[in-house]
């Protein structure tokens, strides 16, 4: 894990989603953990935009030479954009997860509170206790 990208300004889900606010969208991706422990990703089934999303349950789906992997919403809310890169160049998410590689924005369809979700230290900590 010493190796593995963690950006203080982001926030994490324990399902290894990362979140940032942007205006009154929320941008989501999945953690350099994530995409490591997934191994190179080859396709990437994007949402629609405009679909609902409930918060906690699957909102795409990735797959890798490894599995197939669901990446969960972490708040309710309607697909605003979706990263139209990612359909030909999939391996975005193993090279930049918290750049080039993140998977849609989302409108939410209530106030965020960024402080319910793990912070760096809090994500790291998940992590290595989930590897013991």
């Amino acid at each position: 894990m010493s190796d593995v990208k963690l950006p203080e300004e982001l926030r994490y889900t324990k399902s290894h989603e990362w979140v940032r606010l942007e205006g009154d969208l929320v941008v989501i991706g999945i953690t350099d953990h994530a995409q490591q422990e997934l191994t190179d990703i080859v396709f990437v089934d994007l949402p629609k935009v405009g679909a609902n999303v409930a918060e906690g349950k699957p909102a795409l789906v990735l797959e890798s030479v490894k599995t197939v992997a669901d990446v969960y919403a972490p708040v309710a809310g309607t697909v605003a954009e979706v990263n139209g890169e990612l359909a030909k160049h999939p391996e975005l998410i193993n090279q930049d997860p918290y750049g080039r590689g993140w998977i849609y924005r989302l409108r939410p369809s209530g106030p965020v509170a960024l402080d319910r979700f793990l912070d760096a230290a809090g994500y790291r900590t998940h992590v290595l206790g989930a590897a013991h």
